[in-house]
């Protein structure tokens, strides 16, 4: 699998005089031949599938702070997925350090549950004891268990959840760094119920951060599929550009038969197909059918493998695409993104049979690859409101539901005529958003 740019004239009737388009394919042919889009010619190839990885960005948290003169500080955070490869003994004490950890969080949960308490210190107080009498949890565990929990129940109710008892199952267990586990050679030294144990991990891919420039979090020991991981937080001090020294802005539209839609600076038009990619989630959705008719034990572990393997290759898909898309585009690039928080409101009105795809695609995910790429080659992000996007003319602002055909995918304005793809207006209008918000540093409100 590989991405390839392919340039065409657009046979849409809009005005290509001062437009580029270009097509980026998901996958190429194994044997090499032309995929037809219009009259496209090849061009180039933008940037190879990723090798394996040892490491893999699971999440990203940023923190953005003015400072005096032309660069602000940034905090990156990348948690990090890094796998391990304990001995039978060593795998022995990690089961029973994860489990006795679990047990600790289902416990204390029941007593915040029952008091509705979440204050740190009185929690301490009536459970500190306990968990080390009858779990043998250390002293440090036994911490981070109620900060564990505490911290699972004000999810639920920042998520606008009712109070509900918060269930432990799954397998894991919280270090804190320099007092849990801590990096020595080769290997991670990891507290267990049975002491410490060193444990050798996969060092490919994590090179660059033991260059001193990197912290490292709390992680989080996993078990899953037989293999055991530690994700690990790991925070950045970064410098981004200021806005005035920005000559490249790229508003980026996001979409499911585009996955992306990239229109710059220089008026070039960039989409990333996704109807391969519909397609196999189509496959996805449709074996999953027919397992769930049938209603056995096997069919329903093999649901459940379907489903991490859909989530895991859907992962990889956006990974490529936000690594294509910011190895094109380079340094001192502003990249404005769609704001779509209440997305799932909006696309569970679509109609039943494709509420499946609309509800649970990937966007948000996307979004923060783009961000914390962008963020690594000195290049900024910004999201706004991408209401009217598509149905807005960039030529003479012409706002009306009726000059987007949704079904067609086209855009002609019934004003000044003006005609495109509507995705490709949708990135047009991010673009324009992207230079106001250049030259005043304030994001429009909406119209």
């Amino acid at each position: 699998m590989y991405w390839c740019a392919y340039a065409f004239q657009p046979q849409c009737g809009c005005d290509g005089s001062n437009s580029d388009l270009s097509l980026v394919a998901l996958r190429g042919n194994r044997r090499g031949r032309d995929v037809s889009y219009h009259d496209e010619q090849k061009v180039h190839a933008l940037a190879p599938k990723p090798r394996a990885r040892s490491l893999d960005v699971l999440r990203t948290g940023r923190c953005q702070v003015n400072l005096p003169g032309r660069l602000h500080a940034m905090d990156l955070t990348l948690t990090a997925k890094v796998q391990l490869y304990p001995t039978l003994e060593q795998e022995a004490w990690l089961r029973q350090t994860v489990e006795a950890y679990r047990q600790g969080c289902h416990d204390v949960s029941g007593i915040v549950y029952a008091t509705h308490n979440l204050q740190q210190a009185v929690l301490h107080k009536e459970t500190y004891r306990l968990l080390r009498a009858q779990f043998g949890l250390r002293s440090q565990m036994a911490q981070s268990v109620i900060k564990t929990v505490i911290a699972r129940y004000k999810s639920v109710l920042a998520n606008g959840h009712p109070w509900t008892r918060v269930r432990f199952t799954q397998p894991a267990l919280d270090l804190v760094w320099n007092r849990d586990y801590f990096l020595k050679g080769e290997r991670f030294s990891l507290n267990t119920l049975a002491g410490r144990v060193r444990i050798p991990f996969a060092r490919k891919g994590m090179e660059r951060f033991f260059d001193g420039t990197w912290q490292f979090g709390t992680a989080q020991v996993v078990h899953r599929h037989g293999r055991w991981f530690l994700h690990v937080p790991m925070t950045q001090d970064v410098s981004a550009i200021d806005l005035a020294d920005i000559p490249q802005v790229v508003g980026l539209d996001f979409g499911i038969n585009f996955l992306i839609t990239a229109y710059d600076s220089q008026g070039r038009t960039t989409f990333f197909p996704g109807r391969a990619v519909k397609a196999r989630r189509a496959h996805f959705t449709q074996l999953r059918q027919t397992l769930q008719r049938r209603q056995t034990p096997s069919a329903r572990r093999r649901l459940k493998r379907i489903g991490q393997r859909e989530n895991r290759w859907m992962t990889d898909v956006n990974h490529q695409v936000s690594k294509a898309l910011v190895v094109r585009y380079g340094v001192k690039t502003l990249f404005v993104l769609e704001d779509l928080k209440g997305i799932r409101g909006a696309t569970e009105r679509v109609r039943r049979r494709d509420r499946y795809t609309s509800v649970s695609w990937a966007f948000y995910q996307l979004r923060q690859m783009i961000e914390y790429k962008a963020a690594l080659q000195q290049a900024r992000t910004v999201a706004v409101d991408p209401h009217y996007t598509s149905q807005t003319c960039p030529q003479c602002g012409h706002v009306a539901r009726g000059n987007r055909d949704k079904r067609r995918h086209r855009f002609a304005c019934q004003q000044c005529h003006y005609r495109s793809n509507d995705d490709r207006i949708g990135a047009m209008n991010l673009h324009r958003q992207g230079i106001e918000y250049r030259v005043t540093g304030a994001i429009a409100a909406r119209p």
